[in-house]
């Protein structure tokens, strides 16, 4: 591997800063250009996201060659900490993708965001947040991760309550659905406000776990803790770095949405449809699964490390996620919410992988899995959320069961959008999102593990119910009768056709998810044009899929094993000479049973979506004629009840508590102290005050009596 060490912006180092720096630039200078016109702040916003996009593509060349570039600058002398960039195969490959995919969101935002009145606050956020995300992945040392780490947190808070106005329109969940005594619909305030509380959770443990790691190594390099592992030795003595890893990998729970801090992502879709697409789709949930891609290879080459126990934790976590998740998707009737159980829940397919990896004897192979799904949810979610965004522009209503029949009225909508949903679903050998999951189905099936057989169960079992609730979802929006929302636009569009000579609707006339005033009408080319693009990348990208995933992993394959030690055996610490022979010469092979589980549950799933949702062969209402059906159904909807039992066990109960400690400690004593301490004060100065008369005689007597007192008891004594 080439590695190219630099100090400050020189050389090729200059373009891995600018890729971070300017959009924090862009978001800086937005307001005073949008104080000279709101066309040029457009303009301005797509202009730094495709610049910053265009500097990450500058780097691929160094990529695909299998070298990096280190820069650094002083930064915190008294600690000897410096600030630096670290532009690697892994950081990349996800430069570009968070790059590419934030400039078409930014594009698509332009027409989706036209005319609202907050716009100059949306495009400072909306920077922020991509130059943040690029922080995140682009910095050498933990703490500037963390520095990125907070800014994507402060924009996704601010973006889920983008309006804060608290309209009944832009609510999540159905007014009226309570569970336990907990309301299930929220505002974009409470929503925002909740998302910023969970993920903090999740940053705390983060915090704890790197400062834990730094006291004993003294630095946060990604570099300088592989370099110098006696720090690893002295916690394994003291039994701490199994509890530091797991801890950082709380970071990524919580900003991964990740059980148990993964109820937040739920409701977090009260923010614009663009907002979803870029954040909590395809980048800064994904933030969590790229830490993990980072520090696992450093745990796992520590000499010191026995790494099983915190790659379990992983691959549980996000096992136990995944089908979670999955099972509330395939119950639920809004379409963002639909989309963002199925982020979750694929996530917990990416930490699966991740986790397998270090329990594998083979840890390149799950690597590779965890971070080409990564690549390849990336694209098709951020073109599921925005295809769902048209289609809220248009119809005015976020749940499927007021949709269906709009297949003649949005017809490029249900083109790009079923690109999308094949590869979500995992359609075999045409979709990037067949190959991302074989690959990882084949890393569970070949780990040698105990809990790979498991784990694979479980992802099949997730597999299945992926295709059904995507397929539900198509056949939901686009196919059967016209619900009588659809026909009430189509019946008021065709009495304004008959009082107005207007022929064209443009956005003006058009309240953003709350239906257009006049007629369902295909969104402009500045919004499908994006969604389109990544889901044509897709499928191409699926046409080719065994090649191009036998690219990421040689890629992957040669930075593991030059930055770490990691052969293709899971061994550690092979020699450079070992390096550059076998350099170029990874393959992998395909796994039957891995393949034929990746149809099987396509099949299954996407035929019973087809059945009861396409085709309509059978009402999917049978279930009511069924108890114990209906009762599950009613579980899955109520969200497990998790959503009742965080609010009860961090909410209501503690708000209890401290009543109870305000009406009886606070209130009766706390605050009767201070009048308490008054009062007796008053009445003994009172007394004292008796004792002085002034009178002489009076003090002699009061004198001599307290010498025959002390007399008397020395006496007794």
């Amino acid at each position: 591997m080439v590695v190219v060490e630099s100090i400050g912006f020189e050389g090729i180092a200059i373009n891995v800063w600018l890729v971070w720096i300017l959009p924090f630039v862009g978001a800086a200078l937005i307001p005073a250009i949008a104080k000279k016109s709101y066309r040029i702040s457009n303009s301005a916003a797509v202009g730094f996201a495709l610049i910053s996009a265009i500097f990450a593509a500058t780097l691929i060349p160094m990529a695909t060659a299998g070298g990096e570039t280190h820069s650094q600058i002083p930064w915190i002398s008294a600690l000897n900490i410096k600030a630096g960039t670290l532009a690697d195969p892994l950081s990349i490959i996800m430069t570009n993708l968070v790059g590419w995919i934030s400039f078409l969101i930014i594009v698509y935002s332009v027409g989706y965001m036209h005319g609202d009145r907050d716009l100059t606050r949306y495009w400072f956020f909306m920077l922020f947040f991509i130059g943040s995300m690029q922080l995140i992945v682009l910095s050498d040392n933990l703490l500037m991760v963390f520095f990125g780490w907070e800014g994507v947190g402060f924009a996704s808070y601010a973006l889920i309550g983008f309006w804060y106005a608290d309209r009944k329109k832009d609510y999540v969940g159905k007014e009226g659905h309570i569970v336990k005594g907990i309301a299930m619909w929220a505002s974009p305030t409470h929503a925002g406000i909740k998302a910023f509380l969970m993920t903090r959770a999740g940053d705390v443990m983060m915090l704890t776990g790197m400062f834990l790691i730094f006291m004993h190594s003294g630095t946060f390099g990604f570099k300088e803790l592989l370099a110098d592992q006696t720090w690893a030795h002295s916690m394994m003595e003291q039994n701490l770095l199994i509890p530091a890893a797991v801890l950082l990998f709380g970071g990524a729970i919580g900003k991964s949405a990740q059980f148990p801090l993964n109820e937040w992502l739920l409701e977090a879709m009260t923010g614009p449809s663009a907002v979803s697409a870029l954040i909590h789709a395809a980048t800064m949930v994904k933030a969590g699964v790229f830490l993990v891609a980072r520090i696992g290879p450093l745990f796992f080459a520590l000499a010191a490390f026995d790494a099983a126990a915190f790659f379990e934790v992983v691959a549980w976590v996000g096992a136990i996620t995944a089908f979670l998740l999955a099972t509330q998707a395939i119950v639920n009737p809004e379409i963002k919410k639909v989309l963002a159980y199925s982020t979750g829940s694929q996530i917990g397919y990416m930490m699966m992988a991740l986790g397998i990896a270090g329990l594998s004897t083979q840890f390149v192979d799950g690597y590779t899995a965890g971070f080409f799904h990564l690549m390849s949810h990336a694209m098709f979610k951020a073109s599921l959320f925005m295809a769902a965004g048209a289609i809220l522009h248009a119809v005015g209503t976020r749940f499927m069961t007021d949709m269906g029949g709009l297949l003649k009225n949005m017809k490029k909508t249900f083109i790009f959008m079923l690109l999308s949903s094949l590869s979500l679903a995992g359609a075999p050998l045409i979709t990037s999102g067949f190959w991302s999951k074989d690959a990882i189905f084949a890393a569970l099936l070949e780990s040698g593990s105990t809990s790979g057989g498991a784990l694979f169960f479980i992802a099949f079992i997730i597999a299945i119910m992926t295709a059904f609730y995507t397929f539900r979802m198509v056949g939901m929006v686009f196919f059967g009768t016209k619900s009588k929302h659809i026909l009430a636009i189509e019946q008021h569009s065709s009495l304004q056709s008959h009082s107005s000579s207007t022929s064209e609707v443009s956005n003006e006339n058009h309240d953003r998810e709350t239906g257009p005033k006049h007629k369902i009408y295909h969104v402009s080319p500045l919004m499908w044009v994006p969604f389109a693009i990544l889901a044509i990348a897709t499928i191409l990208i699926g046409l080719v899929g065994f090649l191009f995933e036998a690219e990421i992993h040689s890629i992957m394959s040669s930075y593991l094993a030059s930055s770490f030690g990691i052969g293709e055996e899971g061994g550690l610490h092979i020699s450079s000479n070992d390096f550059e022979q076998n350099k170029g010469e990874t393959s992998i092979a395909i796994n039957p049973i891995a393949v034929v589980s990746s149809f099987v549950a396509f099949g299954i799933g996407s035929g019973l979506g087809i059945i009861f949702y396409i085709i309509r062969k059978k009402d999917p209402n049978i279930i009511s004629q069924y108890p114990f059906i209906k009762k599950a159904w009613f579980f899955l909807y109520n969200r497990w009840y998790l959503n009742s039992l965080i609010y009860w066990g961090f909410v209501k109960i503690p708000i209890r508590i401290f009543k109870i400690i305000w009406r009886y400690f606070e209130n009766i004593i706390a605050q009767g102290i201070n009048p308490a301490l008054q009062y007796s004060m008053a009445y003994l100065s009172k007394w004292v005050k008796y004792t002085q008369t002034g009178v002489t005689q009076t003090y002699l007597f009061v004198f001599a009596a307290g010498i025959i007192i002390v007399l008397i008891m020395l006496f007794l004594i």
